[in-house]
């Protein structure tokens, strides 16, 4: 973290019984608990692919929130007088920001905050004062235009709300969930629910992937989760219809909204992420040439990798889900070297311009410390990101993994990634090793 030169100030706190002045005071914003507000936009109507309204399936009077507020909660750890860094909470998830910079607007003449977020390539800026922070959540790879209201609060520790309602059900287990109710397209879900009184964690499995670490409550019969980790700004909303049944809104930032149903089912299940992406018809192999951020041209055909098994992820930036299978990648490298076992990542960035791309993709691999290849192959979008690997049936998903043996020949093409959020993590990781080991025991 970078801490530019303040005034010391004393923090005035408004708790409960009214206002006093700490006995410590900080250069900057107070260390402890906060509670952070995305102010997505209150009255945003449910649309379908074509940008065309659709009305609402449920009427859902959400009153214990104001309509359209996404919380989380953080921490602000000091490591020193001066030096502090983030750390937000979804659920059981710590996310550690350490690239702060403080200061004054020189415009303004306001104290300011700028928290950067290099691995999604977004960033928070903030004016602070006293117990308040107050500013924009922006994600420039959407487009310049493209910022979220933010405002935090210091002493508050809820997310959704300090009323404790009586639940209406017992959310526990798995649910059968069907997404987008109201367009062309729905897809399907698994809820995995953990309840304990009104506290509510629990994500999403979905075939192309999960929603990560979710927080919230249940109040009487009315059901909230959020999560907010620096690219995922995901809001879920719904009404309990009777024990076994819901029906609610799901919002991501201020750029998409659609329904969701949830039916009880412990026996739910999703197709088999093995089975999803395929080589089509006339390929019996991968192939691919693309720059790496530093010029260097890779490709399969390279000799460093003769011989290898060889993993290639595909993957955006911008994915969290992706993140996840990074992190996991390279755990996995680093707690099992292997010179016989390579992996090269293609970036499917955002960004159309080559350089803004390179950038992003450069920033994530030396923020995580990724020990192995990444190159930007193309767009983000899928029907675009297929055409530079047209040997795919499609790209269903961000991440896919493919795995390949010492031969050149795809064994494995697996669509999505179950992440820590997930019930099906640990049997992944345990699928994954003995894969793996198959592969390189092979001669």
């Amino acid at each position: 973290m970078k801490n530019y030169r303040l005034p010391i100030f004393s923090l005035c706190l408004l708790l409960l019984a009214g206002c006093f002045v700490m006995e410590n005071t900080f250069p900057s914003i107070a260390p402890g608990t906060w509670r952070g507000v995305l102010q997505l936009i209150p009255k945003q109507s449910v649309q379908n692919e074509k940008g065309e309204p659709l009305p609402e399936l449920v009427d859902l009077k959400m009153e214990e929130i104001t309509e359209g507020e996404l919380p989380f909660t953080f921490e602000v750890v000091y490591t020193n007088e001066t030096d502090f860094y983030i750390e937000i909470h979804n659920g059981a998830e710590r996310l550690k920001l350490d690239e702060i910079k403080t200061g004054k607007d020189r415009k303004t003449g306001n104290d300011t905050l700028y928290i950067d977020i290099p691995e999604y390539d977004s960033y928070i800026r903030a004016d602070y004062d006293a117990g308040v922070i107050a500013g924009n959540f922006y994600v420039p790879s959407r487009g310049n235009n493209y910022k979220i209201p933010f405002i935090a609060r210091y002493g508050q520790g809820h997310r959704f709300t300090l009323l404790k309602k009586e639940p209406a059900t017992d959310l526990n287990g798995k649910w059968e969930v069907t997404f987008g109710l109201d367009g062309d397209d729905p897809y399907p879900a698994i809820g995995e629910f953990k309840q304990e009184g009104n506290h509510l964690t629990g994500t999403f499995r979905t075939e192309t992937g999960d929603y990560r670490f979710l927080e919230g409550t249940i109040q009487g019969e009315k059901v909230y989760l959020s999560t907010f980790d620096g690219s995922h700004a995901f809001l879920f909303e719904a009404k309990v219809l009777d024990k076994d049944h819901l029906i609610g809104s799901f919002r991501s930032g201020t750029h998409y909204r659609t329904t969701w149903e949830a039916k009880r089912n412990p026996e739910i299940t999703l197709a088999d992420p093995n089975e999803l992406t395929f080589l089509k018809e006339g390929y019996d192999k991968i192939e691919f040439s693309f720059k790496n951020p530093e010029g260097k041209t890779i490709s399969l055909d390279n000799p460093e990798y003769n011989g290898k098994v060889k993993l290639v992820q595909i993957f955006g930036t911008w994915c969290p889900n992706c993140r996840d299978e990074t992190e996991f990648l390279t755990d996995y490298l680093k707690n099992n070297p292997n010179e016989d076992l390579a992996v090269v990542a293609l970036a499917f960035e955002k960004y159309k311009e080559p350089t803004k791309a390179n950038n992003a993709l450069k920033r994530y691999r030396d923020k995580m410390g990724v020990p192995y290849e990444m190159v930007v192959a193309g767009s983000s979008n899928k029907k675009e990101a297929a055409q530079a690997l047209p040997m795919l049936n499609h790209i269903l998903s961000y991440p896919t993994m493919i795995f390949i043996d010492r031969n050149d020949q795809v064994r494995r093409i697996h669509t999505g990634f179950n992440g820590p959020a997930t019930s099906k993590y640990t049997d992944f990781k345990e699928e994954f090793a003995t894969f793996v080991q198959t592969l390189l025991d092979e001669k």
